[in-house]
């Protein structure tokens, strides 16, 4: 069991590595792109997109460490708190982002710029599509989860739901010419993106803090049970 655990951790640092690549490499193109062409959603998407390279960054980090730590015998610890931290610190960051999100969107909104939507919505489909491929990439079975995984996962998630929105808002707002959609668009996703961070914090901080969950409780009651049987 143990063995096939670390080969599982191992998995993830590989996964997650793979799309600290492909999201970095998305954003350094996003942002060359965004200054030659002086396209402010380019720029921002890819500035976005950085944060999330941090974030996940974060995720791969924590996963070597536990690595280097279960190899280090002098380690008492344990090593799951660790997941636990750089969940919590990923799922801080999320948040940090999606409130900045609401603000920008809401200025734009008394403020409205005008928008290239062509290219809005070309640069909000690259970015879509390299999160749709990390989405893939970091899915993983719910019952092998771990609070950092889920965190990688969640920011990959939320930015194809920001991808997204982007698009359909921009979509909606150059047929329509109804400019204020993308802001709206925005501020749902942004909401949605808070309730799922509020979740992962909650989540990784009462493992960190070592609050044990009921069902986890009740499970390991019946567990308990099951195994007087056998005897």
């Amino acid at each position: 069991m143990e063995e096939n655990l670390i080969m599982e951790k191992h998995q993830f640092e590989k996964k997650t590595l793979w799309v600290v690549l492909l999201t970095a490499i998305t954003m350094l193109v996003e942002i060359y792109y965004g200054i030659t062409t002086k396209s402010m959603a380019l720029l921002a998407d890819g500035i976005h997109m950085g944060s999330h390279v941090l974030a996940i960054g974060l995720s791969w980090l924590a996963y070597v460490i536990v690595r280097k730590v279960s190899q280090n015998n002098k380690f008492k610890g344990n090593s799951d708190k660790i997941l636990s931290l750089s969940g919590y610190s990923s799922g801080l960051m999320l948040l940090i982002f999606a409130i900045v999100i609401m603000v920008e969107a809401i200025e734009r909104f008394f403020n409205p710029v005008d928008i290239i939507y062509q290219e809005a919505i070309l640069v909000a489909s690259i970015g879509l599509v390299v999160n749709i491929a990390s989405a893939f990439l970091l899915h993983h079975d719910h019952e092998h989860s771990d609070h950092n995984i889920r965190a990688a996962y969640l920011h990959v998630i939320a930015d194809t739901l920001t991808s997204l929105s982007a698009i359909l808002g921009l979509i909606a707002a150059m047929v329509w010419d109804i400019p204020y959609i993308d802001t709206i668009a925005a501020v749902i996703s942004s909401l949605v993106i808070i309730k799922w961070s509020i979740g992962l914090l909650k989540d990784s901080g009462s493992s960190l803090l070592d609050i044990e969950k009921d069902k986890q409780h009740s499970h390991s009651h019946s567990h308990a049970h099951s195994h007087h049987h056998h005897h």
